[in-house]
């Protein structure tokens, strides 16, 4: 029987076919608001909390929540919980102590994208920060983008038994089609839905397969009997440094919310300083019991399908990256198997139609606006933004064309982490510092930047393959010691390079209004 005569394959492309009418609708709906580039960057600034909080929750996780976590937590067990641990704090601390003053500077300078931010905040003579930080953004975003397609493309042969190709293609289009139609507004939008969708689908699936599955003795009984390793929540190697350096890389993949372009330039769009304190809630509990829920199905797949003795790769697939479709396929019916076809893409789509955006306001705004044609109307640059971001998506898809080919057996998420951790060791720390630091400079900002995107290189293609300390950085990843040699970059370069003094005076002075309020 072919796919086109399965039943079961025609629900799935029927949920499918209604889950992207949707999408076109929002875009449709959207494009009905952008009156200027300000909508199509940021939406006006007239976003509810609801919708930012569940865009940036939805942009900040990726298809790697439910494909790789789960993964994750099949492979690691109990320890995978402190990821769920690292990206709380991280959501929590970005909401609660970075959003509000974020909102103020950015409002008072009137900056639409993250290198607007900078420039203004550091009342720049000259484009060097703004060109730089632009460069770094489309070169992270365009293998971030690249990435996501891959994972769009392994999603639709893993869940559909569509040829990788074409699945990539078909998401590729969905995507840019509705954002090259609505802009910022229609990415937020479908994000709202689309976040929506995976949280109800992450939360209640647990649920159902541990009242469907037989449970034995519980679930720690149920590891030990395949690995008493798997319980141990502290790391699963003998090597106590290992341990250690697990449980870091972990809990510190949350350090690239406290500062990632693309969940940002959310606080920006946000109507209100009040609306941030009502998504704070919201962005923490999608967070607490989304990623909690996908490391425990990957826990339960682990259970249910291998067995002691057994190498799980071979069984959930590469990283566990199989778990999701395994899981759906063996407790839902078929019209829920199809629904979360639809999350998944979600997931993926959530974080390609942000990225796109924000790459293409990089290139519209930041070089070709501010750099070369400062007087163009916003008529015109706003159609300059939609073929830009056309550009960067088929850049992004050809890249991930040539990684497909050049390594079928890829491990495809080194690739998501290597781009997140690039973004966000480039940007996180100069974010940090020019919000809690009035000392921070202009050339330390420059300074920061350039040794996180080094770092980031240097820790993945050199330290990880050294022999005695690779294992450790593998264990550790490369976002936390980027972003720490970025931190400290930029306090030694702004202690030799003060800021200008009337960027200190124009912050205290916002500062002093802001009180005033």
């Amino acid at each position: 029987m072919t796919n086109m005569q399965d039943p079961n394959f025609i629900i799935k492309i029927a949920v499918l076919a209604v889950y992207v009418g949707i999408l076109f609708l929002i875009g449709i709906l959207a494009s009905r608001r952008i009156k200027s580039m300000s909508d199509y960057y940021v939406g006006g600034k007239k976003m509810g909390f609801w919708a930012v909080a569940f865009s940036a929750r939805a942009t900040g996780e990726s298809g790697w929540l439910l494909i790789g976590l789960t993964g994750m937590g099949a492979m690691a067990g109990y320890s995978g919980y402190w990821v769920v641990v690292g990206e709380l704090l991280g959501v929590f601390f970005s909401w609660q102590f970075m959003a509000k003053r974020f909102k103020k500077r950015s409002d008072a300078y009137g900056a639409i994208t993250i290198p607007d931010y900078l420039s203004s905040h550091f009342k720049s003579a000259t484009h060097t920060l703004r060109i730089i930080a632009a460069a770094v953004l489309v070169i992270f975003i365009v293998i971030y983008v690249a990435s996501q397609i891959d994972v769009t493309g392994v999603a639709f042969k893993s869940m559909l038994g569509i040829d990788y190709k074409i699945g990539a293609l078909i998401g590729f289009f969905i995507v840019l089609a509705y954002i090259f139609i609505g802009g910022f507004v229609a990415a937020v939008w479908s994000d709202l839905f689309q976040g929506l969708l995976m949280f109800l689908g992450l939360v209640l699936l647990p649920i159902v397969v541990w009242f469907s599955m037989d449970q034995g003795a519980g679930i720690t009984a149920g590891l030990n009997a395949i690995d008493p390793t798997l319980t141990q929540i502290m790391g699963r190697s003998n090597d106590g440094w290992m341990n250690l350096f697990t449980i870091l890389g972990f809990s510190m993949i949350g350090l690239g919310f406290l500062g990632s372009p693309q969940v940002y330039v959310r606080f920006m769009s946000i109507k209100n300083e009040k609306e941030i304190d009502k998504g704070k809630w919201v962005a923490t509990a999608f967070t607490l019991l989304t990623d909690a829920a996908a490391v425990t199905i990957g826990i339960f797949a682990r259970i249910y399908f291998t067995k002691e003795g057994q190498d799980p790769e071979v069984i959930l697939g590469n990283s566990g990256e199989n778990v999701l479709s395994m899981i759906t396929e063996e407790f839902l019916p078929t019209i829920l198997v199809a629904i979360f076809v639809a999350i998944v893409l979600s997931a993926i789509m959530s974080t390609i139609d942000s990225l796109l955006i924000l790459a293409s306001s990089a290139i519209t705004r930041d070089f070709y606006q501010k750099i070369f044609t400062p007087n163009i109307k916003d008529e015109s640059l706003t159609k300059i933004s939609r073929i830009s971001t056309v550009i960067m998506a088929f850049v992004a898809l050809i890249i991930a064309m040539i990684i497909n080919y050049v390594s079928p057996d890829r491990q495809i998420f080194w690739v998501i982490l290597f781009g997140w951790s690039g973004i966000a060791a480039t940007f996180c720390p100069v974010i940090i510092l020019s919000l809690f630091w009035k000392g921070y400079s202009e050339k330390g900002a420059i300074a920061s930047m350039i040794s996180g995107f080094m770092s980031v290189i240097v820790f993945n293609f050199i330290f990880k393959e050294m022999t005695d300390i690779g294992p450790y950085f593998v264990a550790l990843d490369v976002l936390a010691p980027s972003f720490a040699v970025a931190m400290l970059v930029g306090f030694i370069v702004s202690k030799k390079y003060p800021p200008r003094a009337e960027a200190i005076k124009m912050i205290e002075e916002i500062d002093a209004l802001k009180e005033e309020k």
